[in-house]
């Protein structure tokens, strides 16, 4: 397995750079969890870092390199997998007919006028 050394930002880590894998496309995962052990003997206590850009090139924008910025509010709900074809909110994947007249906004204008 490949690793690439990531700097930290913010949080406990902040400013240690730590070898990270990287997938099979090259990339580090998008969140990196970190566990503390608990004082006490408790669960340890989770630090999420977050992925983003280092830097971009000039004429293409592509990222340069990735850092890991910390985030306080820790991981969210887990939402599941986005597919193309699950419900996304009330009346977002119903038909166009359910939804008026069936016809973009740029025909409706074109019939008018």
């Amino acid at each position: 397995m490949r690793s690439e050394n990531t700097p930290f930002v913010g949080g406990p880590l902040d400013g240690r750079v730590l070898p990270v894998l990287v997938g099979p496309t090259g990339h580090p995962p998008k969140v990196y969890e970190v566990p503390v052990p608990d004082g006490a003997g408790g669960p340890p206590h989770v630090l999420v870092y977050r992925r983003e850009p280092a830097g971009a090139t000039r004429r293409l924008g592509l990222p340069k390199g990735w850092r890991y910025v910390h985030d306080p509010r820790g991981r969210g709900p887990a939402r599941g997998p986005k597919w193309p074809f699950t419900r996304r909110g009330p009346g977002r994947n119903t038909p166009r007919e359910a939804r008026g007249t069936g016809r973009s906004a740029g025909e409706e204008e074109a019939t008018k006028g």
